[in-house]
């Protein structure tokens, strides 16, 4: 019972604080479960990653619900999702039901965009904390420098650069690692 309050509590603090989505909470998750709580290796981390943003859903909500899984089972991935997605709910239904025009009074308006820095400087974090975290090598680095460039200069989708990508990985693991395998 301790561990359910504890992912509980864990991830409904990261999802009460965190502003910018799951790119943002990122960071966060990885602070709080793989290198406080250690309840996932930077591994499970990275992979999740993939697997969250290529999967229906928020990406916070598809770690939350992992991270309990993987400690409690089915009861641990609901209390992590509730724990998640609770507090974003309570304070977007409070906002709606008392300030129609919350985001028109000005120090709230100032606060989002001071937010906004945060959020950029959170996924810097944690694509700078995955990166130092990755294999290195040419076809690794090829990949970041084409895929940052494609994103930045064409607006290439992330969606359509990671299918491109995996299919592109697919190909040169079949044609080069399956080759030299065959051959033993």
């Amino acid at each position: 019972m301790n561990l359910l309050l504890e992912l509980f509590l864990t991830f409904a603090k990261i999802g009460m604080f965190t502003f910018g989505g799951g790119y943002a909470m990122i960071s966060l998750i990885q602070d709080s479960c793989v290198e406080k709580k250690k309840w996932i290796t930077q591994d499970e981390m990275m992979n999740i990653t993939v697997i969250a943003e290529s999967t229906p859903g928020p990406v916070a909500i598809n770690f939350a619900t992992y991270v309990g899984y993987r400690q409690k089972g089915l009861i641990g991935a609901l209390v992590s999702t509730f724990g998640m997605v609770l507090p974003s709910f309570v304070i977007i239904y409070l906002i709606s039901m008392f300030l129609s025009n919350f985001l028109e009074i000005t120090w709230v308006a100032r606060a989002f965009l001071g937010i906004k820095i945060a959020v950029g400087i959170l996924i810097v974090d944690a694509a700078v904390k995955m990166m130092s975290h990755m294999k290195k090598n040419l076809w690794t680095r090829a990949i970041i420098v084409i895929s940052f460039a494609a994103m930045i200069f064409t607006g290439i989708s992330s969606v359509t650069l990671m299918l491109v990508f995996a299919l592109l990985n697919l190909a040169v693991y079949v044609i080069f690692v399956e080759k030299k395998e065959v051959k033993k």
